[in-house]
């Protein structure tokens, strides 16, 4: 990995994801370049300078010399911030994503901050009634994760209607394979689409179609207490994450890329010597591209 120095050119810098260089050491014609995504991660866009005393042409120089990666293919360390067109020039507001942890108990985060996994049924069993902790074992009951999206805003009322070309109706769900997989509240498994080279699995789930995880979101109250999204509402999902057999039968994982902690239990003792792993679970509109990573703690005692 290296920069690239711009100071005085454009530079365009691409290299094939590996499903592209996959197909194109195939040989057989099925390489087509089909789509592109374009990002922005190493440009800090709070160094823009309108009090510059040298005038207007040097308000973003800082930025335009900002040094940039080399292009690699690792898709866990590159892309983080992927650059969107809009055509629209009457927007505002742009849609985004937020954890509802308001909707009700079940959808609340330990107060750690974040959404625990129990990995086992005795884990399940001593961390049965504490608030953010999902039945990674049994799937029955316990927490669930609520992400919400629309419009966060007060300048817009919560009655008026989203525009439709910015409802989120389909969302992209990435987990560590490894880990754990996703499933709906009832307890319903959400079909893989894909896993990738990192062992990162991708959920499509899309409104109309997964009727257990993406909902409308019909409440249009401006004093909700249930919703997280002040202004006008889109969709949501909703979903479960189930502890990977790896997890819930052995330690090695824990013991590889986990650590030990100390938590509370149901019955207010404490469990020492708890063992963890910490991940994320990102979702992604595929409407707009906002995402959110969720904070997901795997334990098992």
């Amino acid at each position: 990995m290296a920069f690239l120095d711009n100071s005085g050119d454009i530079i365009l810098d691409a290299v094939l994801t590996d499903t592209g260089r996959h197909r194109l050491a195939k040989g057989d014609g099925s390489f087509k370049i089909a789509k592109f995504a374009l990002g922005d991660d190493e440009i800090n866009y709070a160094i823009y300078d309108k009090d510059h005393l040298s005038g207007s042409a040097f308000y973003d120089l800082a930025i335009l010399q900002t040094p940039v990666l080399e292009a690699f293919t690792n898709n866990t360390s590159t892309m983080k911030s992927k650059l969107i067109s809009l055509p629209r020039t009457n927007l505002l507001y742009l849609p985004t994503l937020k954890v509802n942890t308001l909707f009700e108990d079940s959808s609340k985060m330990h107060v750690s901050g974040a959404f625990m996994v129990a990995c086992d049924d005795t884990t399940e069993t001593d961390f049965a009634t504490v608030t953010g902790v999902i039945s990674g074992e049994t799937v029955a009951g316990g927490a669930y994760i609520r992400v919400d999206q629309g419009l966060d805003t007060t300048e817009i009322p919560a009655s008026f209607t989203i525009d439709a070309d910015l409802v989120e109706t389909q969302y992209i769900l990435e987990i560590d394979n490894r880990l754990g997989k996703i499933v709906s509240v009832r307890g319903t498994m959400a079909k893989v689409s894909f896993i990738d080279d990192d062992n990162i699995a991708s959920y499509f789930l899309s409104l109309g179609t997964d009727l257990e995880f993406v909902e409308e979101n019909t409440e249009r109250s401006t004093t909700a207490t249930t919703q997280t999204i002040s202004g006008p509402r889109g969709t949501f999902i909703k979903f479960k994450i189930q502890a990977s057999l790896e997890l819930n039968t052995s330690d090695y994982l824990f013991g590889q890329i986990g650590s030990t902690t100390n938590m509370v239990k149901a019955n207010g003792t404490t469990q020492t010597s708890l063992q963890y792993i910490d991940t994320m679970v990102r979702v992604t509109g595929a409407t707009t591209g906002v995402r959110i990573d969720v904070p997901v703690r795997f334990i098992k005692e």
